[in-house]
This record gives structure tokens, sequence and C-alpha cells, in this order.
């Protein structure tokens, strides 16, 4: 499966946001440094709010090693919710791959990756992911 082939339902995690005015550029469009922050607040549910609400211990320990974004379409201000959806499309001992989709119903507005490594702020150096932290991103991993 290559990074941007949407995976099935059960292996997406799905984030739903509303715009907001600061959001909107001079353009009338929303700025693709925004972009980012959707994918950034799609990520903090996937690994902390999620498993909170579900009684689970949050996924810590990560840092961003990579991002790439493309832009498909203008994002114009809009009262429906917006979507990103998220899934794994790679995992390693210490790493793994994202790809997210920032979507309506109807549009695909921007395609993205990202590249997460396992991470020890004590120590300041990269690790290997623990057996439990390799089960929940497993969880995002189509077969």
């Amino acid at each position: 499966m290559s990074d941007n082939e949407l995976p099935p339902a059960e292996y997406r995690h799905v984030y739903e946001f509303r715009l907001r005015f600061g959001d909107i550029d001079s353009q009338g469009h929303v700025n693709n440094v925004k972009f980012l922050g959707f994918l950034e607040d799609a990520r903090l549910e996937m690994f902390h709010g999620d498993p909170v609400r579900k009684g689970e211990q949050p996924i810590r320990g990560m840092v961003i090693s990579r991002h790439e974004i493309d832009y498909r379409r203008p994002l114009l201000p809009t009262v429906y919710p917006i979507r990103v959806e998220t899934w794994v499309t790679e995992a390693r001992a210490a790493s793994f791959k994202l790809a997210y989709e920032v979507r309506d119903d109807e549009h695909v507005y921007a395609e993205a990756m990202s590249v997460l490594v396992a991470f020890d702020p004590e120590a300041n150096r990269l690790r290997r992911f623990t057996e439990k932290e390799r089960e929940f991103i497993g969880r995002y991993v189509a077969a």
C-alpha cells in the first residue's frame, strides 16, 4: 500500500475540527502553515487524547524527524467540519511513518507524511519503541 492509498476505515484515526477565523489568510483561504497545526492536533488526539479517554496510557517520547505536505486545493472558509484522517504506512523498531489526508466528504485539501522517532528526553537520544508502543502503533497499520 502506498503512503497516499487509503487503508480500510478501521486502520484510520479520524480527527474532526472546524476552521477558525484566524486560520484564514489575506488570500481568503486557510494559510498553508495552519495545515501543520491541523496535523499536530490530529496526532495529539491519536496518541494522547483518545487513549486517555479510553483509560489507556498515552504514547509519549516521540519526536518528528520529517514532514512532507502536498497541497491539493485551497481550503476556503466553511462551517462544516473538516477532518484529518491518519494512518501508519510503515513501522520499524525506532520509527514509523504517518500518512494524513486533510479532507471533507468531497475533497482532499492536503496529503502529508511525517516520520516519528522514539526519543528518550532524559538521555537526550533516540531509543527503540517499547512492545506496548509497537502494539498501539500497530492498530493503525493496514495489513
